[in-house]
């Protein structure tokens, strides 16, 4: 299920003059049972509304004063969002005679034409507070109270994500709280303005389109409306954005080593976790342990455990990255295998986590793996799988896969390795060849290139790969000396530095003279600021073997935690 909150307007959405009929109490009743949360959102004050609403124990928490005050109604708590207005400015207005006026504890309420008068006292008074307007009512709210916030703070103290909500309403004060629900809905009553701008115009007025709604939402038909606005930028082909949807996406990144997986996958977690979605990165290689504004749990001696990771997703702002690194490589489908089920199992609870991130699939589902617990991505809310072997990956794994990224300078031959797997036609490719990725939906005889629209902080990635795993055979660094009389291959950094202590001094001089190794860590490495370094050294006037050797060394240790031992670390399956 997409959405497990749905937050409601009162006046002419949920009650119509001021009444609500059976039919919707039971709507509602039904989403309660099935595990929805139910909160009400309302621009009356607390007093008022529970003198005509008779059920308010019916709702999770409400949402009073237009977003400034928040009501338990299984604690009969109230809870002041925000610092009321001044006093002086309801004695003026009561003063000048303005009738109705209604002061709650943070809203100071009246109708049109007062609102001039209103206006008038906020300006002499020298206030910094805003007046919201809804069918007639004039409202006072200090800035940046509204039913959006009020909706925010309602989903905080349940530990839910406005992404897995729902909202519906009728009036101009609404508009805030639909865009800030991943779903916005509008009853067939509601202001025009309110229905066009709207993602879901219902035919039901007020409380029949609640009840409408509700039914959607149970039916599972609410999963299936495109709501375009949530989509999320992939790149451009042409002058043409492309987007994908952030439910239920099964999405394959793949490609060969160094061909650009990280970076598409980069690009997305950016936009992903800045909208504000939550996201489980499952990381075997330790590349995602210096990833911004994430919770990392585990290290190189520690591995985190199951229930650690979803006590933590609890949190629905908070991402984490599941850091595999201390596990070994035969152990790590195993732990996935647990893993999973409790990562659906806290989706189904609270409506998150929102997307899976699954780093080297090949290893955490291998070929090997005959049964995937998975009905559909959408039990994960979305599954993004990356992987150098799409063939290596579980076929169980792959029948979720609904688009594939295909990065390299030979897409079609990454496409026809997963379509192979899955024994299905390989799509054609394209003629226009403008584009660094091509793209491919599941179902459609042609991929398509595209232009990737990068992640807008470049981040040092594969620091794992590169200090202790096993480097490709065309990325290894390859002491050879003068005349080439050697063929000694550096895996990966550990090994080059251990290497270069062993090799002679004529070898040594032979690259660092040539610049072979900066142009190593910056071609094959990527890391531009470490190259730097090095190729300054490289420049230096008659370097000494021993000297030159220590310092490359240093700057390497500072920039890369080097393994104690060697290890056997393979990410590549002895690079095939």
């Amino acid at each position: 299920m997409r959405h497990n909150v749905l937050a409601c307007d009162y006046d002419g959405t949920l009650a119509r003059a001021g009444h609500v009929t059976e039919t919707t109490i039971e709507a509602l009743e039904r989403l309660s049972r099935a595990g929805i949360k139910l909160v009400l959102v309302t621009g009356r004050e607390l007093d008022d509304l529970l003198t005509v609403f008779p059920h308010p124990g019916l709702f999770d928490l409400i949402v009073a004063e237009n977003g400034g005050l928040l009501y338990d109604p299984g604690q009969r708590t109230r809870d002041a969002l925000a610092t009321p207005p001044p006093a002086a400015l309801a004695d003026r207005l009561r003063g000048e005679g303005v009738s109705p006026l209604g002061v709650g504890q943070v809203v100071v309420a009246t109708r049109e034409p007062h609102d001039v008068r209103v206006l008038a006292a906020i300006r002499d008074l020298g206030l910094e507070l805003q007046v919201i307007y809804n069918k007639g009512a004039v409202m006072v709210l200090p800035p940046g109270v509204n039913k959006a916030s009020g909706l925010a703070a309602a989903l905080d103290r349940l530990s839910l994500s406005a992404h897995s909500s729902v909202a519906i309403g009728d009036g101009e004060n609404d508009h805030a709280f639909l865009t800030a629900a991943e779903c916005g809905a509008a009853v067939a009553n509601a202001l025009p303005a309110l229905r066009d701008s709207c993602d879901l115009p219902l035919a039901g007025e007020a409380g029949d389109g609640v009840a409408e709604l509700a039914g959607m939402m149970l039916s599972g038909d609410l999963d299936a409306v495109d709501v375009p606005r949530r989509h999320v930028l992939l790149g451009h082909r042409g002058n043409e954005e492309v987007r994908l949807r952030p439910y239920g996406s099964g999405l394959l990144v793949a490609g060969p080593s160094g061909s650009g997986k990280s970076t598409v996958t980069t690009a997305l977690l950016e936009r992903l976790v800045g909208d504000g979605y939550q996201c489980v990165i499952v990381d075997p290689e330790g590349d995602y342990a210096d990833y911004p504004g994430i919770t990392v749990l585990g290290d190189p001696d520690r591995v985190p455990g199951v229930e650690e990771v979803a006590h933590v997703l609890e949190q629905p702002r908070q991402s984490v990255v599941v850091n595999l690194i201390g596990l070994q490589l035969r152990d790590r489908p195993t732990y996935f295998a647990e893993l999973l089920p409790r990562l659906t199992g806290v989706r189904a609870k609270l409506g998150h986590p929102h997307w899976v991130v699954v780093d080297e699939a090949h290893h955490l589902l291998p070929a090997e793996v005959r049964r995937v617990p998975l009905g559909e991505a959408a039990d994960l809310g979305s599954l993004l799988m990356i992987t150098v072997h799409p063939e290596a990956v579980s076929t169980e794994a792959l029948r979720l896969v609904t688009t594939t990224i295909a990065v390299g300078k030979k897409p079609e031959s990454t496409l026809a390795a997963f379509a192979g797997a899955l024994a299905q036609e390989t799509p054609s490719l394209d003629p226009v060849a403008d584009g660094d990725i091509a793209l491919w939906q599941r179902g459609d005889e042609t991929a398509r290139h595209l232009t990737l629209t990068p992640a807008t902080v470049e981040r040092t990635r594969h620091r794992r790969k590169y200090a202790a795993g096993t480097m490709a055979k065309d990325k290894s660094f390859y002491f050879t000396g003068p005349g080439e009389r050697l063929r000694l291959r550096a895996r990966n950094l550990h090994t080059f530095v251990e290497l270069a202590e062993g090799v002679d001094d004529d070898t040594w001089l032979h690259h660092l003279h040539r610049g072979d190794y900066s142009q190593w860590i910056r071609d094959c490495l990527g890391d531009a600021g470490l190259a730097d370094e090095v190729a300054e050294l490289e420049r230096a006037d008659e370097p000494q073997p021993a000297e030159s050797r220590q310092r490359v060394a240093d700057l390497i240790g500072r920039r890369y935690t080097l393994p104690a031992e060697p290890t056997a670390f393979d990410p590549d399956h002895d690079d095939r």
